[in-house]
């Protein structure tokens, strides 16, 4: 069975991109947990971030937003030392700001989701890449939503960070066309 090949570096990455990647997402919930994972892996490979996914989701009380928004100086001190997460100060309190960010979004257009589907017309943009090496780092859609997500105060938030958030979350379909995943996808649109 064909997959994309950058799902064979390890069992892990294997069975995200089986299961997970590029699947449609429509959970407020989901959606701040892969914004906020997106962001802290800035800088840094995906599997790293995938390697910690279950410490992020205890330390950051299962990506609650609400929960989040109101982080103190106290529990910034606690993440800062907790060796289970990327200890980086910055993405730390960006992910505090952007829970806040993340509020004020759901208030104005009724949820996220609702917010950010408009970016691809509310359907996503099914590409027929041949390669991995054919993938763009940045689309024009992920420069537009980078760029309203900063008017709208998130940080790590950069096209390419985007672009990385639309793959994973099945805005845009980039398994690449002979993958056994490409056609699942497809076929799993609204």
């Amino acid at each position: 069975m064909n997959k994309c090949r950058w799902a064979l570096g390890s069992p892990l990455e294997e069975h995200y991109h089986d299961h997970e990647w590029g699947v449609p997402v429509h959970d407020d919930r989901l959606w701040f947990e892969f914004l906020l994972l997106e962001g802290a892996q800035a800088g840094l490979s995906w599997v790293t971030v995938l390697k910690k996914r279950d410490h992020y989701r205890q330390a950051f009380d299962g990506f609650d937003a609400e929960k989040i928004a109101r982080y103190d100086a106290d529990k910034i001190t606690e993440l800062l030392a907790n060796p289970g997460i990327i200890r980086n100060r910055l993405k730390v309190n960006a992910a505090i700001v952007n829970a806040q960010a993340f509020l004020k979004v759901q208030q104005e257009f009724g949820s996220f989701d609702h917010y950010i589907w408009r970016f691809v017309d509310g359907k996503p943009k099914q590409n027929n890449r041949q390669s991995f090496a054919d993938v763009p780092a940045t689309s024009p859609e992920s420069d537009a939503l980078s760029k309203d997500l900063k008017k709208r105060g998130f940080k790590f938030v950069g096209s390419t960070i985007c672009y990385a958030l639309m793959q994973a979350t099945g805005m845009v379909n980039d398994h690449t066309a002979d993958c056994f995943r490409h056609s699942e996808i497809k076929d799993c649109q609204p």
